[in-house]
This record gives structure tokens, sequence and C-alpha cells, in this order.
């Protein structure tokens, strides 16, 4: 039996309002503001991911373990991984890591506007 119910993933970030914009733009889903500092992206598919303004957020240095390494990342699935880059690249992304191996690999890690990272898996 489990203890808990999945809630949602809350995001550190200095402008949460721009940063559940950019993943709606991405996921789609209704944004709403909690309070000036929290925002809720609602996805249609029922999960939520909230954003909080963290006063001083420093994005993580990706892929490094040793200092400021990356707490988590999301990954999404896309059905066809060039369309779903050209359209985070025009959102705001930043490339971290696009060697699929020729598509050997599924999945490339790009950075959110606040710097993130997150991939875009092939599903």
């Amino acid at each position: 039996m489990a203890i808990a119910k999945y809630g949602l993933v809350a995001v550190d970030c200095p402008d949460p309002q721009a940063l559940a914009g950019f993943y709606a733009a991405v996921l789609g889903g209704d944004v709403k503001q909690n309070t000036e500092d929290w925002y809720d992206l609602y996805l249609p598919d029922g999960p939520r991911i909230a954003f909080q303004r963290a006063p001083g957020h420093r994005p993580p240095d990706w892929p490094r373990a040793d200092d400021n390494s990356q707490q988590m990342h999301l990954d999404f699935d896309v059905p066809d991984i060039e369309a779903a880059q050209t359209q985070v690249l025009a959102l705001g992304a930043t490339p971290l890591d696009l060697d699929d191996e020729d598509g050997k690999r599924g999945f490339r890690v790009y950075a959110d506007p606040a710097g993130h990272p997150f991939c875009l898996c092939r599903a």
C-alpha cells in the first residue's frame, strides 16, 4: 500500500510566471497564479508542475556532479524530436547536449529559460 499520493513537482526559479508560461507552451495546460511567488501549471492529462520564486536562484551546471550539480530534470516524450527541438528552441530553451548518436540514443538535453535541464525523448 502506498504511503503517499503524488501531488506535484515544484521547480525553483527567478521568475515563476515566465517559467510556467514556457512549460505551458511546451506541454499545454493552464497556468494559475497561487501567489506572486508561486504559479501552478495544470497539465491536460492531470499532473501539476509548480514554479516557485527562489531569490538568488543559480541554475545547475550540467552534467557536473562535483559542484552545483543538477538536482532533478524532466523528461518529455515527443513523436518527432526534430520538430520538438525547433519548437523548444524558439521558446527560449538552450541546447546542452544534442548528440543523440544519429538516433541511437533516444534523447537530447536542453535547459529551460531558468537553466534547469530537461530532455526531449523519442516516444
